[in-house]
This record gives structure tokens, C-alpha cells and sequence, in this order.
């Protein structure tokens, strides 16, 4: 996905087993941000950045979506245990990170497998791509997606 795109219709699969689409969210801006991993450090330091700047991102018309492929079991301990106040999609089949551009081969340890790169999409309330986001600061992420918006 590149800045101008409409963001495919399905996002994933909420904490109720519920499909999440697009149109749920009609006429709201959007920060959409995939990671690789509940309870990993960067992803939770990711995470809690992101709730510590809820508020002010709502302040400014934006709602707050997370994207991995963490089970749904999994994203309902991961919000629990750090509080986070925004929607943990579960995409166990990976269809939304590749509808993304986001699931891609990485190496680590001279091994190479496919997984989540940890990107942020940011759309107006058409949800257009006006922002991505590529190097994540996983400490401040909120601090770094207000600063790109004001």
C-alpha cells in the first residue's frame, strides 16, 4: 500500500470473534499500526506509547487500531495486562498483512522466515493513506505519530 490508497475492506477479527471492516469505523480518520508480537519488548513498548497517547490522539479525530497475527485469546491477555484502550485485530491467516504489503521475509540469526514488519498506516475519515509510518520509534510511537499530524 502506498499514501493515496483506500485500505482494503476487512482488518480482521476482533476480541467478540467479531470481522472488523473499514466501514465500521465511516468518516473517522485512522492509525493503523501491525506489529509482530504480543508481549514482545518492542511491541509492548509500541503499545504502551500508544496508550499513553490515546487520549490526545482521539483529541485529534483519530482511532487507534492494532494489527498482528496473535490469536484473539492472546490480544484479550495482551490488552488486559497493559490496559491498552484501543482494538487488537487478530489476523491469524496473514490476509490483512498481505492486503498491507506488510507481511514480508525477514532474517534474524541467519534465518529467514516470513513475518510481520512493523509499520503504521495513517488515513483520513475516507480512509486514504496519508501517512506510513516504516521506522517505527517503538518507545514513542505516539509521540512520533503526534508530531507527524500537528
Amino acid at each position: 500500500m502506498k499514501i493515496g490508497d483506500k485500505i482494503p475492506e476487512v482488518l480482521g477479527v476482533d476480541k467478540e470473534g467479531k470481522v472488523v471492516k473499514a466501514e465500521d469505523f465511516a468518516g473517522k480518520p485512522l492509525v493503523i499500526y501491525f506489529y509482530p508480537k504480543d508481549n514482545t519488548p518492542g511491541c509492548t513498548a509500541e503499545a504502551c506509547s500508544l496508550r499513553d497517547g490515546d487520549a490526545e490522539l482521539r483529541e485529534m479525530g483519530y482511532t487507534v487500531i492494532g494489527i498482528s497475527k496473535d490469536s484473539v485469546a492472546s490480544h484479550l491477555k495482551f490488552a488486559a495486562k497493559y490496559e491498552l484502550p484501543f482494538i487488537l485485530l487478530s489476523d491469524e491467516s496473514t490476509e490483512v498483512n498481505q492486503a498491507f504489503g506488510v507481511w514480508q521475509k525477514k532474517k534474524m540469526a541467519g534465518r529467514e522466515y516470513m513475518g510481520t514488519v512493523r509499520t503504521t498506516f495513517v488515513t483520513d475519515a475516507d480512509h486514504r493513506i496519508t501517512h506510513i509510518i516504516n521506522k517505527v520509534n517503538t518507545k514513542d510511537a505516539a509521540g512520533q505519530l503526534v508530531g507527524l499530524l500537528k
